[in-house]
Order: C-alpha cells, then sequence, then structure tokens
C-alpha cells in the first residue's frame, strides 16, 4: 500500500518557498504521492474554508514536479466542470509526460455553488456534466495523437451514490474523503453492490484520510480515519491495507487558516508516521518471509 499527502496549496502561509519546501519534505520522508486541491474563484464560500493565495493545481504541479523526481503528483479533486475536458485532458496529459509519468488525476463534480456562479457553470447540471467530461477526457487520450502524455489515471471522488457510482462506471479507482473507518467499510459494501449492478469491476479503494496526531487516545465513537495517537493512526492504515487501499492520502489540514503559516506541526506528524509506519511495514515483511521460510523447510523431504 502507497502513502500520499495532500499538501495545502492555499491560506495565508502559502507561497512558492513553502509549497518547495512542502514537495521536498514529502519525497524525502518516503512517500508515494503529493496532491493539491482545485479552485479556481475564490468566492466568499470557498474562501470560508480555503482563503486566499488559491494557487492553481495545475500550474502548481508542473512546477512541484521540477523540485521533485520521484513522487507522483496528483489533484484531490480536480472540479471537472470548472474547465473544457479536452483543456483538462491536454494539460493532464501534458503535465504526465513531463513529469516523467508521474500524474494521478483525482476528479470530482463539485460544490462550491457561487463559485459555479461565478464561471457561469450550472451548478444542478455538474453531476452529468463531470460525467460527460470524464468520458470526453478519455476519448481525447485514446484518439488524439497530439495529445502527449498519453493516458492518465482517474481517481473519481465522492462520499455518495452518484460518486461511487461514476467511480464504477468511469473511473480507474475510488477516491472517498475524511471519514471514519466503520463507514468506509460500509461504503465498500455499496461499492461493490453498485459495480455488481453495473457489471463492472470494483474500482480500486484510494481513500484520503486525516492525519490529526494527539498526545492521548481519541475514544469518541465518532472518530475519523487518521485521527489520534500515533498507534491509533498506524492502525487505521493497517485497517486500510487488510480492507485492500492501494493507495491512503494523508491530509494534515485540520480547517485552520492559520495552520498553513506554521507547516513544520505537519511536517514532524508526517515524519513520525513515516518512521513507524514503514518500521511496522518491514517487520511485517520480514515476519511474513520468516514464515514462508519455515514452511517450505518444514514441507522438505
Amino acid at each position: 500500500m502507497e502513502i500520499g499527502v495532500n499538501v495545502p496549496n492555499f491560506g495565508p502561509g502559502t507561497n512558492p518557498d513553502v509549497l518547495r519546501r512542502w514537495a521536498q519534505t514529502v519525497e524525502g520522508l518516503g512517500f508515494d504521492l503529493l496532491v493539491v486541491s482545485d479552485h479556481v474563484v475564490i468566492t466568499p464560500d470557498v474562501a470560508r474554508q480555503y482563503p486566499a493565495p488559491f494557487y492553481e493545481p495545475f500550474t502548481t504541479l508542473s512546477w512541484l514536479a521540477g523540485v521533485t523526481s520521484r513522487v507522483r503528483l496528483g489533484t484531490t479533486v480536480l472540479i471537472l466542470p470548472y474547465r473544457h475536458p479536452l483543456l483538462t485532458a491536454r494539460m493532464a496529459a501534458n503535465l504526465n509526460a513531463l513529469s516523467g509519468g508521474r500524474l494521478v488525476l483525482g476528479v470530482g463534480a463539485g460544490w462550491a455553488r457561487q463559485e459555479f456562479e461565478a464561471l457561469d457553470v450550472p451548478f444542478h447540471q455538474r453531476g452529468k456534466l463531470s460525467d460527460d467530461y470524464i468520458r470526453a477526457m478519455r476519448a481525447a487520450w485514446e484518439d488524439g495523437q497530439d495529445y502527449v502524455g498519453g493516458t492518465v489515471p482517474i481517481w473519481v471522488g465522492g462520499n455518495s451514490d452518484a460518486g461511487i457510482r461514476r467511480a464504477v462506471r468511469l473511473g480507474d479507482a475510488w477516491h472517498p474523503l475524511r471519514n471514519t473507518l466503520p463507514w468506509i467499510r460500509e461504503a465498500l459494501e455499496r461499492l461493490r453492490r453498485i459495480a455488481d449492478e453495473e457489471g463492472r469491476p470494483v474500482p480500486a479503494l484510494v481513500p484520503r484520510i486525516l492525519l490529526r496526531l494527539t498526545p492521548t487516545p481519541v475514544d469518541d465513537p465518532g472518530r475519523r480515519a487518521g485521527e489520534g495517537t500515533l498507534d491509533q493512526i498506524i492502525g487505521d492504515l493497517e485497517q486500510l491495507r487488510l480492507l485492500g487501499a492501494e493507495t491512503v492520502v494523508l491530509d494534515p489540514f485540520e480547517g485552520d487558516p492559520s495552520e498553513t503559516c506554521h507547516p513544520e506541526a505537519a511536517w514532524q506528524a508526517l515524519a513520525a508516521v513515516a518512521a513507524s509506519f514503514g518500521t511496522r511495514t518491514e517487520a511485517t515483511r520480514t515476519e511474513a518471509t520468516h514464515t514462508e521460510a519455515t514452511h517450505t523447510t518444514m514441507e522438505r523431504p
């Protein structure tokens, strides 16, 4: 299972130097994926959660591709109805080529009604537009020889049945956002049921979870995955691995814009997770190798 990090590309503390330090920290700690968010117009409904400055994702990822060499790059999530699908397809394919095939395109239908109005995009048609745009992008990648960069993996976000169905029909993976482990388990059953109804394979599970490291255990029954002590967080990652998650994205932004002025706290939490998860993963591999070797020895005549 790979681990990614959601990097804040917004807020009062965010600037090019901080974004560069974020990228080099994520890559230096050994994480597999770096993702950023998407908004085009910082309308009041957006600003309440994601205040300016807000760095546009394709521009930001293109720059970060140049200051990293290994870590994959992606969006969580690009709001599909905001851009013409052929423009999105070209930007994504070209960024994939320029970064050495490192792009993952997480997409969603969006939620900010005022931003839709500012962009003159019909809010109530965002689901249909998203479906149409994914199909148009895939067709462009498959048929347009001038789309340098090839096909890009699409992770479809959305916690609703509509989002799950979109992931089954059109995505390579399902990308649910910031929820509890019991919810994820129940939603996986819905994912499998919908895939069966559609006669489609079950898409990969690639959730984004919170990263909130606390000094004492969080005992709230509504505790979200990734919230609590280091042992709780590592336990959540292990449970997600057992559920079949191929990638888990850690989101260290808790919702206060002032956090972006002090990224060191998030970096320390990420370092603790990287060290602990890496150690436990290696121990698990060693134990599995030892068990396999023991069985092999026992089976020899």
